[in-house]
């Protein structure tokens, strides 16, 4: 296992041979991958590098083949062989020089690199120590609450982890342009100053970037007409900055551009002109746009934070960005801050599981800013109440008393109406830097927003509030959620006026909420979440009583009218999706608002996870009048109903998950849900035998469900309670699992009961074998209720398929549609299927799609087709491995065939023979197909004459599918001629 300094050694290394080739120019890159074809330039046990990979290489990409193919010291001596054959002799001393130095060995990755000019070497240093103290200051200004707890990861760890930032490929050579982004406050800030803090330290990427600069975005905002040297100079120790000889090698430049979601973009960006001049006058935000956009110092490194939900427009403007997500605080991290906040394992544990528990909540501890809030506000209650019940508490409830109860120890004495007034300002210029995505404010800002200073002086003492580490009269909030909530909170006040003018206060919440979930916009779903969640009426008369603000009495009745108009609106996009909708319905903790809400809502898809149950339980047992349900559940629910805790009385309770599943299964008591999807679920036999008892319940209605893909599979032995108690079941699907041979003879037997009613099976996938087909035969047998059967992708074989053919032919088969796809049939299938069918005059639908059936398979089939009394209407004989003559006798009764309304032959080789053939049999009277599939029939265009008369005369033909056949270009033309004749109805042409 290396160690750290062979990584760094090997790094600098990877370096410097990256600096010499993004040195070359694409004329004389395109003439070095040239030179990586001559065997005479490389190793002789070497192997070319295929051109596909070197086409489109850049030298990124070039390093990283280089490494793959060259090891070790070979990867200098061809990339020296080809630089002398290219005659780069200023190159080839470079490469000359750093390969002698590596014969010598190993360089310390800590010592520094030797610099000619002593000038400039004094110039870097000064810069060093000067963006080191800018730094440090800006990080000694940030003002953490006192109780704030700071995981600090090991000087080693630290390391490695800004090593991957740079190197995130894992190939030795950093992308040009790299985007942190994230939530806010997972650390995305924090880890781009340590990138430029270390290097400034001279611990790290000493080799890579002889200068770092770090560009805070919201300093840059108001700037006026600058350069690029203007926007740089403030981090130089004096006037004369060496600019030529750092912007000479831009290879060797680091731009760190910090919080890019405080941007204000330029208008008309697409359309600027390209600035390629460091040295020209412009608002700095232009500058910074032009670096972004690599017409400014392409060939330096760009390091970008943003926040989640602002890093589209950001993408757009970069040339190959590599993006790496920035998560913050993982569950282990969150426990470990529960633990040294209370210092106490029991109480951190109980913590942790109500967070993940809460989706939303979950998520946002992923801040460490979060996870303090969370801890503040639970440990003012315990020492309030120390029974307060913690499982009743929501995100906005939380956010809602740590809040009010902060506010108790203000030292502010103002009148009511004036609380009132300030609140109304504050909620205000929160809800305006939410719309203009502006998390800092300026002076004039807060001047603006009619804010007094004895607040601002209060948020800031009570850490609402802070001030800006590199900006010295503005502000922004601690935590961004703590601006969110004050901004949903200004849509619960009174009044009219909107935050930025031009709409109203109630139609800036239903653009809002569009945004969050109709648009499916993450920016705007905290937001709706809150404005949810402040609707519990509780919640509402703490938050006036504490804050002395008054809440707008008809908001839950506007959030009514917007949920009526959505349920009806046909804007609404099939992207809505229900969880997050769930999640902000949960937060109301108003089970009449939230029936009311949901009495629109007749179709659910949902997919519940441990995070999403709690929100999904409370909103399901309210959907009186949902009729189609799927369910996803991959959470993991008890195996028992009942824990190990008791109650005062001694009984022992039940579990919040088992309660939460059951209030899922009480949908079903509404006597609406006629559908219901389990596919993919995740469950246990008591939470699946909990489920079955509901399903039986007289009330329930439900007609279908489906059970693809069940873990584990065994579960589905519970379905024997549905089948012998609900009569109401007609379609029953468990495709997609193994039953084996226990389970399917149990379903089986089952579905023989008189009770079951079931008349459409589906067990496609399901591992049936030959012998299993005589069990499904009986099925068929005995209830003569089954009217649709699928056993698609069996291997029933043609002995299977015998004894299903046995049941066929009774008098008092009900089967009307079977699927035998993929079934491993042969032509004694095609046999055993024409004696059934002569019996059975009740199945008009069979498909017998890529089965080998041979032309002796089809000719027996044929011979059935041909007769009178057959009823097959819709006949699928795709992939069926026949030819010519299977499709001549296959013509010639379909063109006796008035039933047969749809043919499938397509994937066999019929060739221009066959198709001639069809189209004979088409013209004749006694034909009345109106669906004809002919994809990859091996046709060309000698058939399409014959095609383009039988559309003429076949008035019956709508749908006709041609791809896969090489007509060309005289076929095509001949056909669409035929196309525009009135005697052609032909609606579809594939």
């Amino acid at each position: 296992m290396s160690s750290s300094a062979d990584v760094a050694v090997d790094n600098r290394l990877y370096d410097k041979l990256l600096s010499h080739l993004r040195r070359l120019d694409r004329y004389q890159l395109e003439e070095f991958k040239l030179g990586l074809q001559s065997p005479q330039l490389l190793p002789e046990s070497s192997r070319k590098i295929p051109w596909a990979n070197l086409k489109m290489a850049d030298p990124m990409d070039l390093l990283c083949l280089l490494k793959e193919n060259f090891p070790g010291q070979q990867m200098w001596e061809v990339t020296l062989r080809i630089s002398e054959d290219m005659k780069l002799t200023s190159l080839c001393e470079e490469l000359r020089a750093q390969m002698n130095e590596m014969a010598q060995g190993p360089q310390d990755p800590g010592e520094e690199e030797p610099e000619a000019p002593e000038e400039q070497s004094v110039h870097r240093g000064r810069y060093r120590v000067r963006l080191k103290a800018r730094l440090l200051g800006m990080w000694d200004n940030i003002p953490w609450p006192e109780d704030h707890i700071y995981l600090r990861n090991f000087r080693e760890q630290e390391h490695e982890e800004l090593r991957r930032l740079l190197y995130p490929k894992g190939s030795g050579a950093q992308p040009q342009t790299i985007v942190l982004h994230g939530p806010a406050g997972v650390g995305k800030t924090t880890l781009a100053m340590k990138v430029v803090l270390h290097w400034a330290e001279g611990l790290l990427f000493q080799h890579s970037f002889e200068y770092v600069f770090y560009i805070s975005c919201h300093h840059i905002r108001d700037m006026e007409d600058t350069t690029l040297v203007g926007l740089l100079s403030r981090d130089w120790a004096d006037s004369q900055i060496p600019i030529q000889h750092a912007m000479s090698h831009p290879e060797r430049l680091l731009f760190v551009i910090d919080g890019f979601e405080e941007m204000t973009l330029p208008s008309e960006v697409d359309h600027r002109p390209p600035c390629t001049n460091w040295d020209q006058r412009l608002p700095a935000a232009s500058i910074l746009l032009h670096l972004l956009k690599k017409e400014l110092l392409p060939m330096a490194t760009l390091l970008v934070t943003t926040r989640d939900g602002l890093s589209e427009g950001l993408k757009q403007l970069l040339l190959h960005p590599w993006c790496l997500q920035i998560t913050g605080f993982t569950e282990g991290d969150q426990k470990e801050y529960f633990f040294r906040y209370f210092r106490d394992r029991k109480e951190a544990n109980k913590v942790t599981q109500w967070v993940r528990k809460n989706e939303a909540l979950s998520h946002a501890c992923s801040a460490p800013l979060v996870c303090w809030t969370v801890c503040s506000c639970l440990k003012r209650q315990m020492a309030r109440r120390p029974s307060f019940w913690l499982n009743a508490q929501t995100t906005t409830s939380l956010y809602a008393y740590f809040f009010s109860s902060i506010f108790e120890t203000a030292e502010v004495s103002w009148s009511k109406q004036c609380w009132s007034e300030q609140w109304q300002a504050l909620c205000s210029l929160a809800a305006h830097g939410m719309w203009s995505s502006n998390f800092t404010f300026a002076k004039e800002d807060v001047g603006h927003g009619r804010l007094r200073a004895p607040l601002i002086r209060c948020l800031l003492q009570l850490n609402i509030l802070r001030k800006v580490s590199d900006c010295e009269d503005c502000l922004t909030f601690t935590h961004q959620s703590f601006q969110v909530f004050l901004g949903a909170m200004f849509y619960m006040l009174r009044g009219k006026d909107g935050a930025v003018g031009g709409l109203s206060k109630h139609q800036e919440m239903r653009v809002v909420l569009d945004g969050a979930l109709v648009d499916a916009n993450s920016y705007w779903h905290q937001t709706a979440l809150f404005t949810f969640g402040l609707l519990n009426q509780d919640l509402a008369r703490q938050v006036e009583d504490a804050l002395h603000c008054q809440m707008s009495p008809r908001i839950m009745d506007e959030l009514l009218q917007w949920a009526e108009e959505l349920s009806v609106s046909d804007m609404v996009p099939y992207s809505f999706e229900l969880p997050p909708f769930f999640q902000c319905l949960y937060e109301t903790q108003e089970e009449t608002f939230v029936k009311q809400v949901l009495s629109h809502l007749l179709e659910a898809d949902l997919e519940v996870g441990d995070l999403q149950l709690q929100a999904t339980s409370f909103c399901l047992r309210h959907c009186q009048r949902l009729s189609k349900l799927r369910l996803s559940v991959s959470c993991l629910l008890p195996q028992t109903e009942l824990t190990s805790r008791r109650d005062t009385s001694g009984t022992r309770l039940v579990s919040s998950k088992t309660r939460q599943w059951q209030d899922i299964c009480s949908v079903f008591h509404y006597g609406n849900v006629s559908e219901l999807d389990l596919s993919n679920s995740k469950l246990n036999a008591a939470a699946m035998r909990k489920l079955c008892y509901e399903l039986r319940n007289p009330r329930c209605k439900l007609q279908r469900l489906t059970c693809k893909s069940i873990t584990p599979v065994r579960v589905l032995k519970e379905l024997d309670l549905l089948l012998h108690g609900n009569n109401r079941l007609t379609h029953l699907n468990l495709s997609s699992n193994k039953l084996g041979v226990a389970l399917s003879m149990m379903i089986f037997r089952t579905l023989r009961h008189s009770e079951c009613k079931l008349k459409y099976l589906c067990l496609e996938k399901c591992s049936l074998s030959a012998a299993r087909a005589e069990e499904v035969a009986s099925v068929l047998s005995s209830t003569q209720r089954t009217a649709r059967l699928c056993l698609a992708f069996n291997q029933l074989q043609d002995k299977g398929l015998q004894w299903l053919c046995a049941s066929l032919s009774l008098p008092g088969c009900a089967l009307r549609r079977l699927v035998l796809c993929s079934c491993e049939l042969g032509a004694p299938s095609g046999r055993h299927l024409a004696d059934a069918l002569l019996q059975n005059q009740g199945l008009t639908h069979l498909s017998l799609r890529r089965n080998r059936l041979g032309d002796e398979g089809v000719r027996s089939l044929s011979e059935v087709l041909s007769h009178k009394d057959c009823s097959l209407q819709n006949l699928d004989l795709s992939e069926c491995a026949f030819g010519v003559e299977g499709c001549w006798v296959l013509a010639e009764a379909m063109g006796c065939n008035s039933g047969l309304k749809v043919l499938d032959i397509g994937g066999n080789r019929i060739q221009d023979a066959g198709g001639k053939r069809l189209c004979a049999a088409l013209k004749r009277p006694s034909c009345t197909l109106n669906t004809l599939g002919l994809e990859s029939c091996s046709l060309t265009s000698a058939c399409c004459k014959d095609l383009s008369s039988a559309l003429s005369v076949r008035k019956s033909l709508v749908n006709l599918n041609l791809l896969g056949n090489d007509l060309g270009p005289e076929g095509v033309n001949t056909l669409w001629k035929s196309l525009q004749k009135p005697s052609c109805k032909l609606q579809k042409l594939g």
